[in-house]
């Protein structure tokens, strides 16, 4: 019974983490990914006790009491090791005009952050970009430029590097290129790695363009 328990108990950890993956991925988005996974091990261990079991499928209804006793007593070991591993993530605060500039809420900032959430809110240029999302919103080229003082709170939400992703993706661009015959190769020196890991496209015309005709001799 515990090889079953435990193999559903992976796959609930596994789903968690595909959550965690992908270059979009924020300390709002992993906050609100690890406290609902914590919360949802109180659930799970509840369930256990009530003999419900369509999150651990695997468990059968024939499990004695001690089994059972022994699986939701280390559901609540998992929430309270949770609880303290990322309590940084827990007690990240996040101010309601970086989720909603728009709405009314009590930024509760000084009055210089108040006047720049104004100017911010008033203009009609940027503000269809909200329709995309928070963060789509707020990753402007522009929000940097006019309105630095919540630019200077925002980043620190998008920008962190809160999961391995990024470093496998680039373990994994470096692998494919570095093969037998191309051992010797500086990745590093070369545009090669930056093609791989990068997301522009390429403007071909443009490099058309610029490019020199040479006449026949």
């Amino acid at each position: 019974m515990l090889y079953h328990y435990m193999t559903d108990l992976y796959k609930l950890f596994n789903d968690m983490n595909l959550q965690l993956q992908g270059d979009k991925l924020n300390l709002i988005t992993t906050k609100n990914v690890v406290a609902a996974f914590a919360a949802k091990l109180l659930l799970h261990k509840k369930d256990l006790g009530r003999r419900e079991f369509h999150n651990f499928p695997n468990l059968s209804v024939s499990c004695s009491n001690d089994e059972l006793f022994a699986y939701f007593q280390h559901l609540e070991n998992l929430n309270i090791d949770f609880t303290e591993r990322y309590q940084d993530i827990f007690n990240l605060e996040i101010p309601d005009w970086v989720l909603d500039p728009f709405s009314n809420v009590n930024t509760a900032m000084s009055p210089q952050l108040e006047e720049e959430l104004i100017e911010l809110t008033t203009n009609e240029e940027i503000k269809i970009k909200f329709n995309n999302g928070y963060q789509e919103f707020w990753l402007q080229k522009q929000i940097p430029q006019l309105y630095p003082g919540l630019w200077s709170i925002v980043q620190r939400f998008l920008i962190a590097f809160q999961s391995s992703y990024l470093y496998e993706l680039g373990f994994s661009a470096v692998t494919t290129l570095l093969t037998k015959k191309r051992n010797r190769l500086l990745v590093t020196e070369r545009g090669d790695l930056r093609l791989f890991l990068s997301k522009l496209e390429p403007d071909i015309n443009k490099f058309i363009k610029q490019h020199q005709i040479h006449p026949s001799h």
